[in-house]
């Protein structure tokens, strides 16, 4: 019988997936094969639990991720939070940008990135086409390494939510599933794709929603408000447990200032979609340019799909604002919380209309972090973790609100230090130093089947 490792890897010629990451899986098919019969056995007993596994770990875990590792600040708390005490962590995850494909060890985990992320779908179909790719071909290879690894836990992260299914191979043999439903699939399809509640796609996703939910022994939800929702049509209560995008002290800790060009930097980091509410704190930022002559609005992310950037550049050129409103790259996480601390002033401008109602905000956060008060559309997810002590609200939707709070934050210092100050003691009750427990145990009762 043909070997699994060489039937995964003519699977992945198949689907035309090998590329720059052929040349990985053909090295490691040939070590293998080459395995001794000591190292064989040496294997057996590892996935038998009798000796510890490669490294000496506690635990082995693998990621499923269809995001950037380097940008995907979530998935890297977990993983790192993982290998630092010790366990064995692997992350399956796409490319961006000039990234190469192949694998690679970043802070002691091994990331596997599998397939380009391209960010020009205009359908419904090239989406999903997409997603099915990454699918196929994260379901190849986490089998090929569950069999070498035995994997205790497989910790899975939407979008989509059916990457569950990836796992079927480790969860037959025995491993733990965990869902992280970092955004609501159906709610997300409905903003993304102008579909409404009762659309036969939104009626489809809910079933994924619940069948994904079904197939893991438990599932993680990014905030407190889709948790509600979630339990109501999916998940049971007992099955379901709430982790915020909390901010990691060791990747955003309090950072010097280091410009200083005389500039007054408006931040926004995120993705370039509608929801966000971009064009609004561009019309804002014209409200205010002539007040605050040396003020600069700078963007960090990427488009998510579509023409949104080129209108939101079509949209500052119009208002006069050609060198003042800057689109930039997306940065590692890392890289993020250097830029923030340089900026004097963030900016959230979601809409309370759309998805972003209640989308959680990590970037508020972040901004807290960095010591830089944060203007905040008053969102139903913000209004339930934030208070006007910690941040500036205005009315969402809203242009002229938008520039007036801008302007009372950055004319008036007795606010402006409140909200630092409050920002700063907000981060230190809520960091991912507070709740990082909870979520090793969680990981530690699950494997051995609690």
């Amino acid at each position: 019988m043909m070997d699994l490792n060489r039937f995964i890897f003519f699977g992945y010629q198949r689907l035309g997936l090998v590329s720059h990451a052929g040349n990985v899986f053909i090295s490691a098919d040939k070590q293998d094969l080459a395995n001794s019969s000591s190292e064989r056995m040496r294997n057996a007993h590892d996935r038998s639990g009798t000796l510890p596994s490669e490294g000496g770990s506690r635990m082995r875990i693998c990621m499923l991720t269809h995001s950037s590792y380097e940008t995907d600040n979530r998935v890297r708390r977990y993983a790192e939070t993982l290998a630092k005490r010790g366990d064995q962590v692997d992350v399956i995850a796409l490319s961006s940008g000039d990234i190469s494909l192949g694998s690679v060890k970043i802070d002691g985990v091994t990331v596997h990135r599998i397939q380009h992320r391209e960010r020009n779908e205009r359908g419904k179909w090239t989406y999903a086409w997409r997603l099915v790719r990454f699918l196929l071909a994260s379901s190849l290879l986490m089998t090929r390494l569950h069999r070498r690894r035995r994997y205790d836990m497989i910790h899975v992260h939407n979008v989509p939510d059916f990457l569950v299914f990836a796992a079927w191979y480790p969860k037959w043999t025995g491993a733990k599933l965990i869902l992280d439903i970092h955004d609501l699939v159906p709610e997300l399809f409905m903003s993304k794709f102008n579909a409404g509640g009762h659309s036969k796609y939104a009626a489809f996703l809910r079933t994924v929603e619940k069948a994904s939910a079904a197939f893991v022994d438990h599932v993680i939800v990014s905030n407190h408000l889709w948790y509600e929702t979630l339990v109501a049509r999916s998940v049971p209560r007992s099955k379901c447990s709430v982790f915020l995008n909390h901010v990691d002290p060791a990747i955003f800790y309090r950072r010097a200032r280091t410009r200083t060009d005389g500039k007054f930097i408006i931040i926004f980091p995120g993705s370039f979609q509608w929801h966000q509410g971009l064009d609004i704190a561009i019309k804002a930022f014209a409200r205010i340019k002539d007040k605050i002559p040396n003020a600069e609005f700078h963007l960090y992310g990427v488009a998510g799909g579509g023409n949104l950037q080129n209108d939101l550049a079509a949209l500052a050129s119009r208002l006069g604002l050609n060198g003042r409103v800057k689109f930039c790259p997306s940065l590692p996480i890392d890289q993020v919380a250097e830029v923030i601390a340089n900026a004097d002033l963030g900016v959230v401008p979601k809409r309370a209309d759309s998805f972003g109602n209640e989308a959680y905000s990590t970037k508020i956060m972040e901004f807290m972090s960095q010591g830089v008060p944060a203007v905040v559309s008053q969102t139903k997810i913000d209004s339930f973790y934030f208070d006007n002590t910690v941040v500036r609200f205005f009315t969402s939707g809203n242009d002229q609100a938008m520039a007036d709070a801008m302007l009372e934050v950055i004319g008036n210092d007795t606010l402006r230090t409140g909200l630092i100050a409050g920002g700063y003691e907000y981060v230190a009750n809520h960091s991912w130093d507070i709740r990082k427990k909870d979520y090793l145990d969680l990981v530690d009762t699950l494997s051995k089947g609690g």
